[in-house]
C-alpha cells in the first residue's frame, strides 16, 4: 500500500503563517470579486474561504505517499471560523492526518489543520479528504458513508457566475500549484481531456455568492461541500440555495448543463 497509513493520527507543526491585505485581495479577485466587491477585492476584507488557503497550503509537505499526483482529486472541503477572518496577520498552523479509507478503487486521505491567531486564540479550523485513484483494496475500513438530499422544494434563490478561460490560471496564485489546471498532458495522465479548474477554486466563487446574498463576511462560521464533478474553466456556475433554518443554509452547485460540481453544501452564519 503506497499511501502511508502510519500517519493517521500523527500531527506536523506548529507552522507559521502570515498573510497582507495584497494577499486577501488577491485570492477575492481569484474567485472573482470585482468592481462592485471593493472590500473584498482590495482587500479591505477577507472572504473567510481564504482561510482553506492559510492554513493547508505552503506550511507543510503535502505528499502522504508514494503515488502518482495526478491521480489524486479533492474528495471533500470544510471550513469553521472560530472568529472573523481578518485581512492581515499571522497564525500558527497543525495539521493532523485523521483518516485513511479503503475505498476499494482507491483511498480516501482524510485530514484536519487548525490555525491558531498570535494570542494563541482558535482562529478556525480545515478539514479535507483527497481521492487517490488505484491506491485502495488494501484491506482497511471502508468509512462511514451517508445520504443527503436537498430540500423537496425548488430552491430559495439561484445564484450566477461565469469562470473566465484564465480562471485557473489567477487562482493558481494564491499558491496551489498543481499542474492538473495548467498542464494539459499532466491533465491527459489523470484522464481528463484538459485542465480543469480548481476545486477550491469552485468552493470560493460559492463562498463568496452565498455571502452576497445570506449575510456579512465576518458572520460566516462554517461551510462545507464535496466535488462530485470536475469545472473547465469559462463554465458557468449556478449555485442553488435553500434557507433551513435561522443561519443555516443548504447548496448545490452546478454548471450551466445542470450538473452537480459542489454538492452536499452547507453553509452557516450568525
Amino acid at each position: 500500500m503506497a499511501i502511508f497509513q502510519s500517519l493517521v493520527g500523527q500531527t506536523a507543526g506548529p507552522s507559521e503563517r502570515t498573510w497582507t491585505r495584497e494577499d486577501s485581495a488577491l485570492y477575492a479577485l481569484a474567485v472573482g470579486a470585482g468592481q462592485d466587491e471593493l472590500a473584498w477585492s482590495t482587500g479591505q476584507e477577507a472572504l473567510p474561504s481564504f482561510g482553506v488557503v492559510l492554513a493547508q497550503f505552503g506550511a507543510f509537505d503535502e505528499r502522504l505517499g508514494d503515488y502518482d499526483p495526478a491521480l489524486l482529486l479533492h474528495g471533500e472541503q470544510e471550513i469553521v471560523l472560530h472568529q472573523p477572518l481578518p485581512s492581515s496577520g499571522s497564525v500558527s498552523v497543525t495539521r493532523t492526518v485523521t483518516d485513511v479509507f479503503d475505498k476499494g478503487s482507491g483511498a480516501l486521505v482524510a485530514s484536519r489543520w487548525d490555525a491558531a491567531d498570535e494570542a494563541g486564540n482558535p482562529l478556525l479550523s480545515t478539514s479535507s479528504s483527497v481521492f487517490v485513484r488505484g491506491e485502495g483494496g488494501f484491506g482497511g475500513e471502508r468509512g462511514p458513508s451517508t445520504s443527503w438530499e436537498p430540500p423537496a422544494r425548488p430552491p430559495d434563490v439561484s445564484l450566477r457566475f461565469t469562470t473566465s478561460a484564465n480562471q485557473a490560471l489567477l487562482y493558481r496564485l494564491t499558491g496551489d500549484h498543481n499542474p492538473l489546471h495548467v498542464d494539459s498532458a499532466f491533465a491527459a495522465r489523470g484522464g481528463f481531456e484538459r485542465p480543469i479548474l480548481h476545486g477550491l477554486c469552485t468552493y470560493g466563487i460559492t463562498c463568496r455568492l452565498l455571502i452576497r446574498e445570506f449575510c456579512q463576511a465576518a458572520q460566516v462560521r462554517r461551510m462545507f461541500g464535496r466535488f462530485s464533478l470536475p469545472v473547465v474553466p469559462g463554465a458557468e456556475l449556478v449555485v442553488s440555495a435553500w434557507r433551513t433554518g435561522p443561519g443555516e443554509v443548504a447548496f448545490r452547485t452546478a454548471d450551466s448543463s445542470g450538473a452537480v460540481v459542489l454538492d452536499r453544501g452547507a453553509f452557516t452564519y450568525s
